[in-house]
């Protein structure tokens, strides 16, 4: 078994509140600086940056977890991870379906840019994808399900936009492969606030939406190799894989 380490919440320049330096080629330069082996990609109801950077990622033997951080509802944040194509287009598709279409305002929320390996602009997105899309978050999590992804409440720390926060507990049919706490918080701290959460899985990840955030909340996976199916055994902890929270 190795350790990998791993930053499982990055937004690019596509989420109206990422930097403009956050394009695929400068977060995959950040993040080999930084010495990680993996990272999510989790732009806010979309997952057009994902191909491109798992591409560009793959020059540098570094793996990109593809998916998208949706906003349900409730306003509860979640992170959705996929292993292929087929999923990642699906879910694309059910973003769109779902995503109120209500104009970004570039000027007050940030542009919302998709750019390529030479870091030119080939799409913008007119939708802003910082709004709830029409599901609850139990129907998001079903989707997830439904079509063999990774589901991971975001920053169940926070004041805002967390599922402590909208629904003021985690509803315990809600079948979940970890929980995420922010760069803010340690896990051993929110384990001895939540004791209710003993027994789930937990990460840190950074929520990077600037460069130099990216890492600054990580978690290591101790697998035998990197892969979308070895990071969802690692989460269930299935023979000697495990998190090494801290």
């Amino acid at each position: 078994m190795t350790l990998f380490r791993a930053d499982l919440h990055i937004h690019t320049v596509l989420s109206p509140c990422g930097d403009l330096d956050m394009s695929p080629v400068k977060i995959v330069e950040a993040a080999a600086r930084k010495g990680l082996d993996i990272i999510g990609i989790t732009d806010h109801n979309s997952t057009r940056h994902c191909s491109i950077l798992a591409k560009i990622a793959r020059k540098r033997g570094i793996f990109v977890l593809q998916g998208a951080e949706i906003t349900s509802r409730e306003e509860v944040h979640c992170l959705a991870f996929f292993e292929d194509n087929e999923s990642l287009l699906k879910l694309q598709d059910f973003l769109d379906e779902n995503l109120p279409d209500i104009k970004n305002d570039p000027v007050k929320f940030g542009y919302q840019v998709q750019v390529d390996e030479d870091e030119l602009i080939v799409y913008e997105e007119q939708k802003l994808l910082i709004n709830a899309i029409a599901k609850s978050l139990e129907e998001v999590h079903a989707f997830v399900c439904n079509h063999g992804g990774i589901f991971i409440p975001a920053h169940i720390d926070r004041k805002k936009n967390s599922v402590f926060s909208q629904l003021g507990f985690l509803p315990p049919d809600l079948k979940v492969d970890a929980l995420e706490v922010s760069r803010r918080t340690s896990i051993s701290e929110f384990r001895s606030l939540h004791p209710e959460l003993a027994n789930y899985k937990m990460i840190n990840s950074s929520d990077a939406h600037y460069l130099q955030d990216i890492g600054a909340g990580s978690t290591f996976f101790k697998m035998g190799k990197i892969s979308f199916q070895e990071i969802r055994m690692t989460l269930a902890g299935i023979n000697g894989r495990e998190i090494i929270e801290g």
